[in-house]
C-alpha cells in the first residue's frame, strides 16, 4: 500500500482485524524520514477501513481492487467467492481491474501438498514452522495444520503455537463462472510474480478481471 501511496495512487486498505489495521496505522505513522516526505509529496494518504471482504461497502469506486497473498482461497464456499468477488466489482469504476491470486488447482492435484519445514533464526530466537496438509478433493481445499516452535536461544524456553488453515484452489473455469455471476470477466491469468503461463508447475496463479461497462 505505501509504495502505491507513494506513488501517487489514491489507496483504501480494508481488513477484517482491528489488530492488523493497527500494525497498517503504524506502519504509516512510523515510516522513514524519507519515506513520509515521498508520501507528503503525493498529496494522498493511505485510507483504513475494518471490514469483511465479503460484505464490506466502502461507497468508494476505484480503478483497480488488489486482493493478494491468498485472500481468496479463505472463501472456501461458492457463496463466499460470489460475495467478494460481487465486493471488488461494487468498488470498482466501469473499466477498471480486478487482481487477486489463489492456489491454482491442477498443480495442487498433480503435485499434491506434502508437509514442509521452514527453519529461521536470527541472534535471538530460532523459529521451526511445520506444515502438515490434508487434502479434502471432493471440496477443492487442503487443510493445513501449522506447528510454530519459537525457541529463546538466550534463556532456552521454548514456545509452541499451532493454527489450521483452510484453503481453498480453484481452477479456470470455475472463476470465470463465478466472475461471471458477479459482474465480471476474466481476461487474463499467470503465474504469480513470474508472469509465466499457468501449468502443473503453477501454485499460485494470479488472475485479472475487468468490470466492463
Amino acid at each position: 500500500m505505501l509504495l502505491l501511496a507513494e506513488a501517487g495512487y489514491f489507496v483504501t486498505g480494508v481488513d477484517r482485524s482491528a489488530e492488523m489495521l493497527a500494525v497498517a496505522r503504524a506502519d504509516v505513522a512510523g515510516a522513514s524520514s524519507e519515506r513520509a516526505l515521498r508520501l507528503a509529496s503525493s498529496g494522498v494518504a493511505p485510507e483504513f477501513t475494518q471490514g469483511d471482504v465479503r460484505s464490506v461497502r466502502t461507497g468508494q469506486k476505484f480503478d483497480a481492487v488488489v486482493s493478494l497473498f491468498h485472500v481468496m482461497s479463505y472463501q472456501t464456499k461458492n457463496d463466499d467467492l460470489q460475495a467478494a468477488f460481487s465486493t471488488a466489482k461494487e468498488h470498482l469504476k466501469p473499466g477498471g481491474v480486478f487482481i487477486f491470486d489463489c492456489w491454482y488447482g491442477p498443480t495442487v492435484l498433480t503435485e499434491r501438498p506434502s508437509i514442509r519445514v521452514l527453519r529461521l533464526e536470527d541472534d535471538r530466537y530460532s523459529v521451526t514452522r511445520i506444515a502438515k496438509p490434508t487434502s479434502h478433493p471432493n471440496q477443492n481445499a487442503v487443510e493445513v495444520n501449522y506447528q510454530l516452535l519459537v525457541k529463546d536461544k538466550q534463556g532456552g524456553a521454548v514456545e509452541e503455537f499451532s493454527e489450521t488453515h483452510t484453503m481453498r484452489y480453484l481452477f479456470i473455469p470455475e472463476v470465470e463462472l463465478l466472475l461471471a455471476s458477479s459482474g465480471l470477466r476474466l481476461k487474463d491469468a499467470h503465474e504469480f510474480q513470474s508472469n509465466r503461463p499457468l501449468g502443473l508447475d503453477t501454485w499460485s496463479a494470479v488472475f485479472v478481471a475487468a468490470h466492463e461497462p
